[in-house]
């Protein structure tokens, strides 16, 4: 009799520290739309955007973020951006998510794709002329993703860097983005933080 409450308390004990360990990382999957209010840092796209949504998908391999920006103002290049294009603009390396002039919004980009094993993946854009390697890695109670772009243009090569680490609440309606972005022009920081629809 022992022996079997013994068997049973310790399936018990392991059942749970498995939901424990995975409770921090769950899906991200989902709809998800900006909460400006409760952000910071936004670029001025975003701050007047109609709408800011954020489609994740997730299975146990990949995970992939696509963003969708509507209405307010169109976004170009910075002011003072050179010939070579500015982060975002036409001919330059694509932009960060989150902030001001040199961050603007990666609305023209298509979903990248992160592996969740930890193995790097990449992406090629504007025709071949720009690669990302991107890399997941789980991080406390959440995920990081990072993306290291390399870009050759007429000015010579431009590097940029993008990291993104997502929390979600403990009832999983709301989803932190915490985005530190570096480029040529500088580095920025912004907070997103989304409803799930």
């Amino acid at each position: 009799m022992n022996r079997l409450f013994l068997t049973a308390a310790l399936t018990t004990a392991f059942g749970l520290a498995a939901m424990a360990a995975g409770a921090g990382t769950g899906s991200y999957a989902g709809t998800w739309n900006l909460d400006k209010a409760n952000s910071q840092g936004l670029s001025k796209r975003l701050e007047t955007a109609d709408k800011v949504t954020w489609t994740i998908e997730q299975d146990e391999k990949t995970i992939s973020i696509d963003q969708k920006v509507e209405g307010g103002q169109g976004f170009g290049p910075p002011p003072g951006a050179g010939a070579g294009g500015a982060p975002g603009a036409s001919g330059g390396p694509p932009a960060a998510a989150g902030g001001g002039a040199p961050r603007g919004p990666m609305a023209a980009m298509p979903p990248v794709v992160y592996n969740l094993d930890g193995t790097e993946s990449t992406v090629t854009f504007d025709g071949d002329r720009g690669k990302g390697t991107l890399k997941a890695a789980k991080m406390g109670n959440g995920l990081q993703l990072s993306r290291n772009n390399v870009f050759n243009g007429p000015n010579g090569q431009m590097l940029s860097s993008e990291t993104r680490k997502l929390e979600l609440s403990g009832d999983g309606k709301v989803l932190t983005a915490i985005i530190h972005s570096e480029n040529q022009r500088g580095k920025t920081d912004s907070t997103l933080v989304f409803n799930k629809q």
